[in-house]
């Protein structure tokens, strides 16, 4: 049988937010590491933990500066406020360190909704904002979809071959797209390419998938799971870029056939 046979059917479909629109401001320089952001898991670690540091901060300073005229509507209200951010505080520190112990040990104590598919989302953004001022934006949104897979996989999903979707970008190189269509069709699963973001939600809402593989550069990746992973089970794939955003994308076809194959349950 001939490669051809196995490759998957591709569906473009082309129409709100362009894919790759955060490389808008890119000046056409060759990007760091050949385009390959890759970075330790406590690279993310470190910035969450800032990031969380940061919000705890600006919520005292509020509280501290607005507290004399909130008194002045209401003497107790002050008081409610500071207790109201002291058990934010250490609830917040406690599910942090529930998240460590979820990554770096064996056990996964809270569900999917209180894990990676919930306040982690909210933590990964608000840390992705936190890195993107301090000009580290990429490593840690690649470090911090590295722990989100990492914890969605360890949950064991299966679906049907036809509850599975991947989504691809249209920047992939010619052998990357071969790769993903040739494992796509070894499998019989669909692939979508989507040109913007609104597409990869109709696209979803259409085929009702059970599960997502996703492939995207990180900035890209850090808003589609915000779009879809708090609702979705969704593996994200980053990308290479060796010849800067949006154009001849490379990706590890090892992982993504890894991925697809224990989805399927083969």
């Amino acid at each position: 049988m001939t490669v051809d046979a196995h490759r998957a059917h591709l569906i473009h479909i082309e129409t709100d937010r362009r894919l790759g629109h955060e490389w808008d401001e890119w000046d056409g320089r060759p990007l760091p590491g050949n385009g390959d952001f890759s970075a330790a898991p406590g690279l993310f670690f470190g910035f969450a933990a800032l990031t969380i540091g940061i919000c705890m901060a600006l919520g005292a300073a509020l509280i501290f500066l607005l507290g004399p005229r909130l008194g002045a509507l209401w003497s107790v209200l002050p008081g409610a406020l500071w207790f109201a951010l002291g058990a934010a505080t250490v609830a917040t520190w406690l599910w942090f360190g529930i998240l460590l112990l979820s990554f770096y040990g064996s056990v996964l104590p809270l569900p999917e909704g209180w894990l990676e598919r919930g306040p982690y989302l909210r933590l990964m953004s608000l840390t992705s904002q936190v890195s993107r001022a301090l000009g580290r934006r990429d490593w840690v949104e690649h470090a911090a979809i590295d722990v989100y897979n990492a914890l969605a996989e360890r949950r064991r999903r299966t679906v049907g071959k036809g509850e599975l979707l991947i989504l691809i970008p249209r920047c992939l190189s010619k052998q990357a797209l071969d790769g993903v269509l040739a494992i796509a069709g070894r499998y019989d699963v669909p692939v979508f390419v989507a040109t913007r973001g609104q597409l990869a939600r109709r696209v979803i809402r259409e085929r009702r998938p059970r599960a997502v593989v996703a492939v995207a550069c990180e900035r890209d990746m850090m808003t589609g799971l915000r779009d879809v992973a708090g609702r979705l089970p969704v593996l994200g794939l980053t990308m290479r870029l060796p010849n800067g955003p949006c154009r001849d994308a490379m990706l590890d076809l090892d992982v993504m056939e890894q991925w697809v194959k224990n989805l399927v349950g083969e």
